[in-house]
């Protein structure tokens, strides 16, 4: 066993794990970083087994809010850029910080043992190593839910979950039923219409469909800074009145209609699904009664006969490689002080494994912060006693005024403007620097010609 406690540990190199990189590097807290692929990000590149990435994906949050704090996505990216172009972005992110140094591709973290006040990491290649402790971050998008249907074993044809999915051709010809209303089943949904022989698109309950863009402005910036319609149209102000405005009525497509506002779920980010419907490239269906050997039941009472059945139909949270019963769980989310913090287990992060209807990358920047706050804390002994009771006592209201569906999907869903107001007491409180895009300016120059640099919408 390799004796490297003055060291941490950090698993998983995509958006969160790299987050974390940075932000140790930037206070040169000495660390380990380990990935079980050849390269660094996560679910965005199709070649690291088990993605979840299809050739039609795109972000559904525009370039001009998603970047990492100081590395906004580059000026020539389009609005919302595709699953390769994020790849290339979060490596260009990993080169310009110099993580590559500090990563062991290859080589997966097996278990990880805590040892008295240290954790025992096992790689795959055999080694062992002891580490001051242990940064989790192995997304939350490796581990397909199965739902379970009636008469599923005796379907005769296709049944895949969607994270085996890539390519609209795997459709061509067949009779195809995608379940499933998230951003990815819509999405399946669109390649399906435009290349099955039929397609169908089952959901259990109502959504509201986003466009990505509000008067030509992308969706997230019109609501996060400010835009301005064209003169005489007036904007409601209740986004639910916004969306069924822009999109109509949708139960005229045979979808349900929505029952809940609409920020009380993720933000379905896509309306070429309602394009499609309309044109009767597909066609919408209830919830599946049950599974026959050429088909499906629908609880309308509908029978169609298929083909292949795509699941759409989400994950589960895992940190495989933790013993679970370390955590705490609830609904499939392991529960956590502010989405990071182990409550009683001083030295284990958890990074990424938090929900909220806004862009992720500077969030995961803020919550690795957290983590080099609690490090230092530990190292020093300043703030650590308040820390530590903090983590065990403070449960904070981390949803303000809003009130999520009940489902797993939002078990972890925090409102981010709440949560950031949460971050910001803890910062006055211990005296940590707010991040902006110059926080990391002494590890690298942001390039001039960076997508911050040109918002014609707000000159």
């Amino acid at each position: 066993m390799s004796a490297t406690t003055d060291r941490y540990c950090i698993v998983g190199a995509g958006p969160a794990g790299l987050t974390a990189a940075r932000a140790l590097l930037k206070e040169s807290i000495p660390f380990d970083q380990f990935e079980r692929h050849s390269d660094v990000g996560g679910i965005w590149d199709q070649d690291n087994p088990g993605s979840p990435m299809y050739d039609s994906a795109h972000f559904i949050s525009s370039k001009w809010t998603s970047g990492f704090y100081g590395f906004p996505m580059p000026g020539h990216y389009p609005d919302y850029p595709s699953h390769r172009q994020l790849l290339d972005y979060l490596r260009a992110f990993a080169r310009e910080y110099g993580l590559y140094e500090h990563i062991t591709f290859n080589t997966a973290v097996e278990h990880a043992v805590l040892d008295g006040e240290d954790w025992v990491v096992s790689l795959a290649n055999g080694d062992q190593r002891r580490y001051r402790g242990l940064i989790c971050a192995p997304g939350t998008v490796w581990h397909p839910n199965m739902p379970a249907y009636p008469g599923m074993d005796r379907f005769t044809g296709e049944l895949r979950h969607s994270v085996t999915y890539r390519s609209p051709g795997e459709f061509r010809g067949k009779s195809v039923l995608v379940m499933g209303g998230g951003n990815s089943g819509a999405d399946i949904a669109c390649d399906a219409a435009l290349n099955a022989g039929r397609a169908f698109f089952s959901v259990r309950r109502g959504y509201r469909y986003c466009p990505k863009h509000l008067f030509g402005v992308p969706l997230d910036v019109f609501i996060n800074e400010g835009g301005e319609p064209p003169a005489g149209v007036v904007v409601p102000e209740d986004p639910s009145e916004l969306l069924d405005v822009l999109v109509g009525d949708l139960t005229r497509l045979g979808l349900p209609a929505p029952d809940h506002p609409a920020l009380a779920s993720h933000p379905i980010v896509n309306v070429e699904i309602l394009h499609h419907l309309s044109q009767g490239d597909i066609q919408a269906k209830p919830d599946v009664a049950e599974f026959t050997p050429h088909g499906a039941v629908f609880t309308d009472g509908s029978e169609e006969r298929l083909d292949l059945v795509m699941l759409a139909t989400g994950y589960e949270w895992r940190i495989p490689f933790v013993d679970e019963s370390l955590f705490e769980w609830k609904d499939n989310h392991p529960q956590l002080y502010l989405n990071v913090f182990h409550r009683t287990i001083d030295n284990l992060y958890v990074l990424g494994m938090i929900e909220f209807a806004s862009a992720a990358y500077q969030r995961f920047d803020d919550m690795a912060q957290l983590v080099v706050g609690d490090l230092k804390a530990t190292l020093t002994g300043e703030h650590k006693d308040r820390l530590r009771e903090l983590k065990a006592t403070h449960r904070p209201n981390l949803r303000g005024e809003m009130h999520y569906i009940d489902s797993p999907r939002h078990a972890s869903y925090v409102e981010v403007h709440t949560y950031m107001h949460v971050l910001d007491q803890l910062r006055q409180e211990f005296g940590w620097p707010a991040l902006d895009d110059t926080f990391y300016e002494p590890l690298r120059v942001v390039p001039a010609n960076a997508a911050r640099a040109d918002r014609p919408w707000l000159a």
